[in-house]
């Protein structure tokens, strides 16, 4: 019988949903998808320090609404949070209160089975078996780093710089200034510089980009090569020069509404695009990258994966 499971990834910028339909040979295809823009501990604060009465809130109604759905689908939920949630000092309270609200276990990880999680998701969107890939996720709290082969990890990191932290530190109002954009390249130089793992002396075969600020820069840089709109964007390349031009222009841009006229633009992302892509610079100038791979698999599907073996190694005990 085919099952079905729900997988939530409840991010610092966004929730998303996905639905998939598990096959007897282990297999899944996702049947649906949902996404809402919440920006979680980001109204308190210069740190994620809480999550405040509204972003709880807002929080519940979208889990509500996901939880509709699962049920819909008969589908057993699992619920993943990340940055913003672990680093809330009220985190025990706002996933109590989830659980309460809406059924839900949310499960708080740390930034290393993330960066494992979203592994995970990458393998299994990309042809790239017997591969060695670094993999960089740029969130909203949180980019995270993975080195690996053959689903072995050689590392898994997590710095705390991600699109909504960096905006709420240096620009407010998202707003961009020379000085705000100076003192945010510092800020990212400085938090890389300090993590022994990212140097550009890394062999590997691949470097894999997923998430939000990534395959939105690949949306636009698409766009830029061809006048169209690609469907997909998974295994779409962008190179360092297309990255570092459309990061100038952006910057270009002091407000969100001025970004908008850059053709390619996602409505909901303008405002925390500028550090998404300062984030991005800095990582292909610290690792020497030359181009980048677009995943469109990340976390979610990485939760999917990692819940179906742990269903087959339950259900083989049983047996």
């Amino acid at each position: 019988m085919n099952k079905c499971i729900a997988a939530i990834d409840m991010g610092t910028n966004s929730f998303h949903l996905i639905i998939v339909q598990v096959k007897s040979d282990g297999s899944f295809k996702i049947i649906d998808r949902e996404r809402e823009v919440i920006r979680l501990g980001s109204h308190k604060g210069k740190e994620f320090s809480l999550i405040s009465e509204g972003e709880m809130e807002k929080a519940t109604d979208v889990l509500k609404d996901f939880a509709k759905i699962a049920q819909f689908y008969k589908a057993d939920v699992r619920a993943i949070a990340t940055s913003a949630v672990r680093e809330a000092r009220n985190k025990e309270e706002f996933i109590n209160h989830i659980f309460e609200e809406t059924g839900i276990t949310v499960e708080a990880v740390n930034g290393k089975t993330e960066a494992e999680l979203i592994y995970l998701g990458v393998q299994h969107a990309l042809d790239i078996q017997n591969k060695k890939i670094l993999c960089i996720d740029i969130g909203g709290g949180s980019t995270e780093f993975l080195l690996g082969e053959n689903g072995v990890s050689e590392f898994a990191e997590s710095i705390k710089i991600g699109t909504v932290r960096l905006s709420k530190l240096f620009f407010p109002d998202f707003h961009l200034t020379e000085s705000g954009i100076d003192m945010c390249r510092h800020y990212i130089k400085d938090k890389l510089e300090k993590n022994l793992n990212i140097h550009p002396n890394h062999n590997f075969d691949i470097a894999v980009g997923s998430s939000g600020t990534i395959v939105a820069a690949a949306s636009i840089i698409s766009f830029r090569r061809t006048g169209k709109f690609k469907k997909s964007l998974n295994g779409f390349t962008i190179t360092a020069s297309e990255v570092y031009e459309l990061t100038s222009d952006v910057l270009k841009c002091k407000s969100p509404v001025d970004r908008l006229f850059i053709e390619g633009m996602e409505i909901k992302r303008a405002d925390i695009i500028p550090a998404g892509l300062l984030i991005l610079t800095e990582v292909f100038q610290a690792l020497k990258l030359k181009e980048m791979t677009v995943s469109e698999n990340a976390l979610r599907e990485g939760i999917i994966i990692d819940t179906i073996a742990k269903l087959e190694v339950m259900n083989s005990l049983v047996v």
